[in-house]
């Protein structure tokens, strides 16, 4: 695996724990977003300010939130993260976050789908 490849999904890990499990949404952005930043979500607004406004009103609306890294893709500028993310109070989610990176290691654009992890399953399996 290229160094620029295992790099990337280093600091993929390490953004998403430092904002989302740390709740640092700014030393996040700080630490290893690019220049600019593309967001994909509708919630979130594009750009850094969009990010963190988002990010810290989160925290505050739920503490204790929690994701857990399920497995990892890297190919070429991407990585993808397969997660459970836990909201307290709320559902439970299966997620999948898209990152594209920079030639420096910064991320420079977001996409991610979220689904709740359902109560049953038809076939048995779970969500990871």
């Amino acid at each position: 695996m290229p160094a620029n490849t295992d790099r990337n999904r280093r600091n993929a890990m390490a953004f998403y724990d430092l904002m989302f499990n740390q709740c640092r949404p700014r030393e996040a952005i700080d630490a290893y977003v690019g220049a600019d930043y593309i967001q994909h979500n509708p919630e979130v607004e594009d750009g850094k300010a969009g990010f963190i406004e988002y990010f810290e009103r989160m925290t505050a609306e739920y503490p204790g939130k929690s994701v857990q890294f399920m497995r990892s893709v890297a190919e070429g500028d991407l990585v993808v993260l397969h997660c459970r993310q836990r909201w307290p109070g709320d559902h439970e989610y299966a997620g999948i976050d898209i990152f594209r990176f920079d030639e420096d290691g910064k991320i420079v654009e977001h996409w991610d789908v979220l689904q709740t992890i359902p109560a049953s399953s038809r076939n048995g399996n779970t969500m990871f």
